[in-house]
C-alpha cells in the first residue's frame, strides 16, 4: 500500500506545478465544505456519513486484504459496487437535491422580506404569545431565499398584510384553515391551510406532535424560518436549518427573528441554541 501511494504522489508532483496541486485541493476542499454546509441538519447529513463508512471499509477489504490475497472477485464486485452506489446516491439523497434545485430555481436577487420587517416581527409575536396564552396551535413559515411557492400551492392563497388579528383568527380552533400552516412572503401573508412536508417521526422528541414534524420538516426542505406553537403546552418554537429552539418567551422570539431575518448579531440564535 505504501509504495504504491509514494508513487502516486511522485507521479503527481511530476505532473502539475504546487500551484496546479494547490488549486485543485483548494476546489476540492470547497466542494466538499459547501455539500457539508448544505446537508447540516437534514436526513441527509447521516446518510452520507452512513455511504461514508461503508465506502472506506469496502475499500479497505477491496483493496488492501482482496489485493494482497488476490481474490479478484472481491476487486470486481467493489468497481460494480461503486456504479450501484452512485445511482442509489440519486434515489437517496431526492429531497436534498431537490431542495438544491429550488435555491437554484427559486433564489431571489434581493431579499424577500419587507423594510418594514420590525413591525411584522411584532405582529408575529404578538400572535404567537396570544396563541401560547390561550394554547392554540399555530405554525408559520416565513419565507427567506427559497420561494416556498411549490410547496404553498396546496393551500388557500391570501395575499394579505401580517396582522397578528387575521393570524389569530386562522388558526382559532374550528376555523376552516387552523389545522395546517401559514406562509408568510415578501412580508405579507401569502397562502393558508397549506400542508408543510413532515419530518421522520424519529428526529424529534416523542413528545412533540405532527405540529413540531411540520415545522422541522419545512426547515429541512428549505431555507424558512418557521414559528410554531403547541396547542398542548402553549410552548413557542422556531424551527430553522433543521433544528427545533423550544420554549422560547415573547421576547426570546422577537430577538431570534429579528437576527435569522437579518437584523441582528447572531447572539440571540447561539443562547436559544444553547
Amino acid at each position: 500500500m505504501y509504495p504504491e501511494l509514494l508513487n502516486f504522489l511522485i507521479r503527481i508532483h511530476q505532473s502539475y506545478t504546487w500551484w496546479q496541486i494547490g488549486i485543485q485541493l483548494l476546489l476540492i476542499g470547497t466542494v466538499i465544505f459547501w455539500t457539508l454546509r448544505f446537508l447540516q441538519g437534514t436526513r441527509g447529513a447521516r446518510m452520507l456519513k452512513g455511504i461514508g463508512i461503508v465506502l472506506v471499509t469496502l475499500y479497505l477489504i477491496g483493496h488492501l486484504v482482496a489485493g494482497r490475497l488476490g481474490l479478484e472477485q472481491i476487486d470486481y464486485l467493489y468497481g460494480n459496487f461503486l456504479v450501484f452506489a452512485g445511482f442509489a446516491s440519486i434515489v437517496v439523497f431526492q429531497p436534498e437535491l431537490r431542495r438544491a434545485l429550488m435555491r437554484l430555481g427559486e433564489a431571489r436577487i434581493f431579499g424577500s422580506w419587507s423594510r418594514e420587517v420590525g413591525s411584522e416581527i411584532e405582529q408575529l409575536v404578538e400572535s404567537a404569545a396570544y396563541c401560547s396564552r390561550r394554547k392554540i396551535g399555530a405554525l408559520i413559515a416565513i419565507e427567506r431565499d427559497v420561494g416556498l411557492g411549490g410547496i404553498a400551492e396546496n393551500g388557500t392563497k391570501l395575499d394579505a398584510e401580517i396582522s397578528s388579528d387575521l393570524l389569530n383568527t386562522i388558526f382559532w380552533p374550528n376555523s376552516p384553515l387552523h389545522d395546517l400552516g401559514v406562509v408568510i412572503s415578501q412580508g405579507r401573508i401569502a397562502f393558508a391551510g397549506v400542508q408543510f412536508p413532515l419530518a421522520e417521526s424519529g428526529e424529534l422528541e416523542r413528545e412533540l406532535g405532527s405540529r413540531h414534524r411540520a415545522a422541522v420538516g419545512m426547515s429541512q426542505e428549505s431555507d424558512a424560518v418557521v414559528l410554531v406553537v403547541s396547542e398542548e403546552t402553549g410552548d413557542i418554537s422556531i424551527a430553522e436549518s433543521g433544528r427545533l429552539i423550544r420554549k422560547l418567551s415573547p421576547d426570546a422570539l422577537r430577538g431570534l427573528l429579528n437576527e435569522l431575518l437579518g437584523r441582528g448579531d447572531g447572539s440571540s440564535v447561539a443562547r436559544a441554541a444553547a
